[in-house]
């Protein structure tokens, strides 16, 4: 329960101090044990842009190789609703493994965080 207690108290922290900066969307990342997850949510809570690793039919490689996929799928998906700059929220993740390539492969199509 304490673990569960600090990934929480993490994740506000990070959340509290992103939200209080700025008025830019947020590209929030969620992460299970077999697939990765990313959205772009503006400021009322709606979802701009969505893409996870389930929705990759037939991908052979690597769950870091998977998250660099998601990422690039998301830039596209990003650019075609105009949004080309976000925060990122890593919520209680560090920036490490798949979320790091995450972030970079949203950075190499275009969005500036």
């Amino acid at each position: 329960m304490k673990k569960l207690n600090d990934k929480k108290q993490r994740e506000t922290r990070i959340r509290a101090k992103l939200l209080a900066r700025t008025d830019r969307p947020r590209l929030t990342v969620t992460r299970s044990n077999q697939n990765i997850f990313a959205q772009i949510i503006d400021q009322s809570g709606k979802v701009l842009a969505a893409f996870g690793s389930v929705s990759l039919k037939k991908f052979k490689g690597t769950k870091t190789e998977s998250a660099t996929e998601v990422g690039k799928k998301l830039g596209e998906i990003a650019k075609e609703n105009k949004v080309s700059t976000v925060v990122f929220d890593r919520g209680s993740y560090r920036f490490h493994g798949r979320v790091k390539a995450l972030a970079e492969s949203v950075r190499a199509a275009g969005i500036k965080f």
